[in-house]
């Protein structure tokens, strides 16, 4: 997301560093292209306006102009305008209420609703250690209900059975009362959606929100629908008392001119991004941090994070203890740290959050791809057992099976070799500077030996 907002701002402000002083004029400039830059990303008219005004004042006055650094100057104040545009800090769910805490998910046909439930259960179960029930309201497709079903099943949620044959009101009531009886500490109710805002939706959600009185009520959206989302934001906003926003399907929007107008626009925050098909690809909005990565400079504390919930730490302490024993890292271990990777969301994912990464050539980022990392696997799961704990076999009939086995070329497999020796040096290097000590000492704050990067 914001791919094309990061470039064109990365370059107006490039051009704005390289200047010993700013004048009126400079910054006059600059402002008329990222007000442009802005506009092509899908960012309202109204909100681009009011964003370039308030920079434009700031700029102008001693903070920037009786800067020593003024062009880095100029760059602070536009992330802290992005920062207070987009809400300033993470606000997070609010499960303070008596148990069972309710949330109401809204939204239109089509924007991920179901799976965003199964998503957001997921995390409350994994992150917060919470019991979690669903149901769904939806008895206009009797798929959506199956759907949800698999969705709980697969999260670890408890599912609540609903049939097209009962009114909404009275599924989401009893959903309520085997919440209570189950003693579940939260309870999401997934509704039903229409291809457009209409008056029935609206009347039907709003009777199932004043039975049930929700602590959250979320409004999940498409990202990739630009100004439309933020105009189905404003209408659930008019007819429903919303506390939040989901945003969805980010990770295929390179303009996010969404995620930009809707605080803006409707005064509610944006809660989380879904940036992916997978049940654990849901992400916390950190506003503070997502201007920091839109401008270059990168997020390591959600990187941190990520690392920290989804990194296997048994795996990672067990291969802490075989190499302080004195064992060789082999394939296995190789692919496993490449299997790790893919569960944090691949290496695109994890470059992004890396800063200066805008500033690496794209032929040298597309080398340590996602594309590269499954080819890793497909190589060394098209080996022996025996092939993975000894290396030195492999020779050229080998590897010519190999390849034929995983769809590559033998020369794929030699650079998966080389790679993988270059890692076995590393590893012998740490052992021998006392490094298997310091770290056994990292996983236990949950980090992750031997990345590939």
């Amino acid at each position: 997301m914001f791919e094309q907002l990061s470039d064109k701002l990365r370059s107006t402000f490039r051009n704005l560093s390289g200047k010993g002083r700013l004048s009126e004029d400079n910054i006059a400039e600059a402002m008329r292209e990222v007000r442009v830059a802005l506009l092509e990303a899908d960012v309202s008219l109204e909100v681009a306006r009011t964003f370039v005004g308030k920079v434009r004042e700031r700029a102008i006055g001693r903070e920037v102009l009786g800067s020593l650094t003024p062009g880095q100057a100029v760059i602070r104040v536009v992330q802290e305008e992005l920062e207070a545009l987009m809400g300033s800090a993470n606000d997070a769910l609010d499960l303070a209420a008596r148990p069972p805490a309710v949330i109401l998910v809204a939204g239109l046909q089509g924007a991920g609703k179901t799976t965003t439930v199964g998503k957001l259960a997921r995390r409350l179960i994994e992150r917060e250690k919470k019991s979690v029930l669903v149901v769904s309201a939806d008895v206009y497709r009797p798929a959506a209900i199956r759907q949800l079903e698999t969705v709980a099943g697969s999260v670890g949620a408890a599912f609540h059975p609903s049939d097209p044959s009962e009114s909404p009101l009275d599924i989401v009531e009893g959903a309520l009362t085997q919440a209570r009886r189950s003693g579940a500490d939260v309870l999401i109710v997934d509704t039903a959606g229409r291809l457009h805002v209409d008056g029935e939706l609206m009347q039907e959600v709003q009777a199932i929100h004043a039975a049930i009185d929700p602590v959250e009520t979320l409004f999940v959206v498409d990202a990739m629908t630009g100004q439309d989302a933020v105009n189905s934001a404003r209408a659930f906003d008019e007819a429903l008392p919303l506390t939040g926003v989901i945003l969805t399907k980010t990770d295929g929007d390179a303009r996010g001119g969404a995620a930009l107008s809707i605080r803006a626009v409707t005064g509610k925050p944006i809660k989380f991004l879904g940036i992916g098909e997978g049940m654990d690809a849901l992400e916390a909005f950190h506003p503070d941090r997502l201007a920091s990565r839109i401008l270059g400079m990168g997020d390591v504390l959600s990187l941190v994070e990520e690392v920290e919930a989804k990194v296997d730490r048994q795996k990672a302490e067990k291969l802490a203890k075989k190499l302080v024993k004195g064992k060789e890292f082999d394939l296995d271990d190789f692919r496993e740290q490449m299997l790790q990777m893919q569960n944090m969301g691949g290496m695109a994912g994890m470059l992004d959050k890396l800063p200066g990464m805008d500033r690496v050539p794209q032929k040298a980022l597309d080398r340590v791809g996602d594309r590269q990392v499954a080819q890793t696997i497909a190589i060394i799961n098209s080996m022996t057992p025996h092939e993975r704990r000894f290396p030195a076999v492999l020779r050229g009939s080998r590897k010519k099976r190999i390849a034929a086995g995983s769809g590559t070329q033998v020369q794929d497999v030699n650079r998966l070799l080389k790679q993988f020796m270059q890692m076995q040096k590393m590893m012998k290097r740490m052992k021998k500077k006392g490094g298997m000590r310091a770290m056994m000492q990292q996983m236990k704050g949950g980090g992750m030996p031997g990345m590939p990067f």
